[in-house]
C-alpha cells in the first residue's frame, strides 16, 4: 500500500508540471500581447501629449498675432525656430516644450502659416507637429461693395459673390451669396423704382434667405490713408534699392501701364488722346451730366520698355493712368494726388483688355483710381477686365455714348465704388430693358482667391486672423 502512494504521489506530480507547462504555454502570448497593449497605450498616451503641447504652441501663437498682427518672428526679431516650455497649470513646473517654425504671408497675401512640434521632457523622442494657418479677410471679400444704393436687376441673370451697401440693395436676380447692407431701413431713390419710399435694408425679387440687414457700414474715407502709405511705399528705398515705382505728375496727359506676359510692365507717358464723342452719366447724386473728357489715349512717348515688376508690388501714380495687358504677378495701381480734390483727382482708363496670365491666385491686380475707373470709348467690343477696381470717390462705369452698343463685358475679380451701383456698363430703356448703349451683356465672375490673397497693400476687412486650415502629423 505504500509504494502505491508513492506511484500516485509521483504521477500527481507529473501532471501538476503538465497543467503549469500547458498553462505558461497558453498564458505567455497573452502576457505578452497585454504587455504589449500597455505599452502602446502608453505612447498613444505620450502621443497626446505632445501633440496637447503642439496645440498649446499654436494657441500661443495666435494669441501673439492677435496682438502683434505683423510680427512673424516671436517677438525676438531673429529668425526661428522659437522653443518655449510648457509647464503644468498645477506646479507650473516645465513639462515639455513647443518649437514653432513662423512662414510669413507671401507679398499681398494675409495668410501666416504656424508650425508647432511638441514633446515631453519624460520622452523627447516622441514628437507630435501641428501646422495650421491663419489669414486676415480682405475687403476684396465682396464682388461689389458700394457706399452708395444698388440695385441689380438686369445682367447677368445670376450672381456671383458677396455684396454690400452702405445704403441700400434692391437685388432682382439670382445669388449665392450673401447681400448686405448696413441700414435696416432706407429712403429708396427714385432710379431704384421702389414701390413704396421706405424700404427694407435688402429687398427684391432674389433670394431673401441670402440677405442679412443691418450690418456695420464700410467707412471709405479710410482709403486715403491707404492711398498715402502707398505713396510712401511707391517711394520707398531699402539700401539704394527702389521697391516700388512712383510717377510725378506727368505735365502731360497722364500714364499708360501696358502689362507684359514676361512679368514686366512698359511705361509710357501720354501726351495726346483721340478726339471721342460726349459721353453722358448720372453723378453720385443722380444729375444727368455731360462727360466732354477724351478717353483714349492718341499719342505717347516710351519711360520705361519691360522693366521689372515693383518688389513691393506698389505702382503709385500722381495722374491720370491707362491700364492693359496681360499681368504675370501681384501688382496695385494707383492713380491719386493728395490731398484729394473733386476737379484734379486722377482717373484710371482701360482702353483694352487687361488680363492674368493664369486664374489661380498668383496672378492679381488692384486699380485704385482716386476718382472714376472708365472703359474708354474705343475700348473693345469684347472687353475683360481681370482685377480688383476701386473708385474711391465716384463709379466703375462705362459712359453713355448715344447709338454705341458692345457685346460683351466680362468682369473678374471685385469692384468697389463710393457711387450707386446700376448695371454700370449698360444703357437701357424701356419697360422691357432694351439696350440703346453700352455692354449689352455683362458677365461677373468673383475671384476667390481674392478673401486671403488680395493686391499688395490692399484694405483689410478686419484686424483679426482667422483659422484657415489645421492639420496634425
Amino acid at each position: 500500500m505504500k509504494i502505491i502512494r508513492k506511484k500516485e504521489s509521483g504521477s500527481l506530480m507529473i501532471y501538476i508540471i503538465i497543467i503549469i507547462f500547458i498553462f505558461i504555454i497558453v498564458m505567455f502570448p497573452v502576457v505578452v500581447f497585454f504587455t504589449g497593449e500597455l505599452q502602446l497605450l502608453r505612447l498613444a498616451a505620450q502621443k497626446e501629449e505632445a501633440l496637447q503641447i503642439a496645440d498649446a504652441g499654436v494657441n500661443y501663437y495666435q494669441w501673439h498675432l492677435a496682438h502683434f498682427t505683423d510680427d512673424y518672428k516671436d517677438g525676438t526679431g531673429q529668425p526661428g525656430p522659437y522653443v518655449h516650455d510648457y509647464k503644468d497649470y498645477d506646479t507650473q513646473q516645465p513639462v515639455g516644450k513647443f518649437s514653432l517654425t513662423i512662414t510669413p504671408p507671401l507679398p499681398g497675401s494675409t495668410v501666416v502659416t504656424i508650425q508647432s512640434t511638441g514633446w515631453t521632457d519624460s520622452n523627447p523622442n516622441i514628437k507630435r507637429t501641428i501646422t495650421v494657418k491663419y489669414g486676415i479677410p480682405s475687403l476684396a471679400k465682396y464682388f461689389i461693395l458700394n457706399n452708395d444704393a444698388i440695385w441689380i436687376y438686369f445682367s447677368p441673370q445670376t450672381f456671383s459673390g458677396q455684396v454690400q451697401s452702405n445704403s441700400g440693395v434692391r437685388f432682382d436676380v439670382v445669388g449665392n451669396a450673401p447681400i448686405f447692407s448696413a441700414k435696416s431701413t432706407y429712403t429708396c431713390p427714385s432710379w431704384q423704382r421702389c414701390p413704396q419710399p421706405t424700404e427694407p435694408g435688402v429687398w427684391g425679387s432674389g433670394n431673401p434667405n441670402f440677405w442679412q440687414f443691418p450690418v456695420p457700414a464700410i467707412d471709405f474715407s479710410a482709403f486715403t490713408s491707404n492711398l498715402a502709405d502707398m505713396k510712401n511705399l511707391a517711394q520707398q528705398q531699402i539700401n539704394g534699392i527702389a521697391q516700388g515705382i512712383y510717377l510725378p505728375p506727368s505735365n502731360a496727359q497722364g500714364y499708360s501701364f501696358v502689362f507684359n506676359s514676361d512679368g514686366t510692365v512698359t511705361i509710357y507717358k501720354v501726351t495726346s488722346r483721340t478726339n471721342n464723342p460726349t459721353g453722358y452719366t448720372y453723378d453720385i447724386n443722380m444729375n444727368w451730366v455731360a462727360k466732354t473728357q477724351d478717353t483714349d489715349y492718341k499719342n505717347r512717348t516710351l519711360l520705361f520698355d519691360h522693366v521689372a515688376l515693383p518688389l513691393n508690388g506698389i505702382i503709385y501714380a500722381e495722374d491720370n493712368v491707362w491700364i492693359e495687358g496681360t499681368l504675370n504677378g501681384r501688382v496695385t495701381v494707383a492713380a491719386a494726388t493728395l490731398p484729394y480734390n473733386s476737379s484734379t483727382a486722377p482717373t484710371i482708363y482701360i482702353p483694352n483688355n487687361i488680363v492674368y496670365a493664369v486664374k489661380d491666385g498668383s496672378d492679381v491686380l488692384g486699380l485704385i483710381g482716386q476718382k472714376d475707373v472708365i472703359p474708354t470709348y474705343h475700348a473693345p467690343d469684347n472687353l475683360e477686365v481681370d482685377a480688383v477696381v476701386i473708385s474711391q470717390n465716384s463709379s466703375f462705369q462705362f459712359f453713355y455714348y448715344d447709338g454705341d452698343i458692345k457685346n460683351n463685358l466680362t468682369i473678374y475679380g471685385a469692384i468697389i465704388e463710393y457711387g450707386w451701383w446700376f448695371d454700370n456698363f449698360v444703357w437701357t430703356s424701356g419697360i422691357n430693358n432694351n439696350v440703346i448703349a453700352g455692354y449689352a451683356n455683362s458677365y461677373y465672375n468673383y475671384d476667390s482667391n481674392l478673401l486671403y490673397g488680395p493686391p499688395p497693400s490692399f484694405p483689410l476687412s478686419s484686424s483679426n486672423y482667422q483659422m484657415l486650415k489645421w492639420t496634425s502629423d
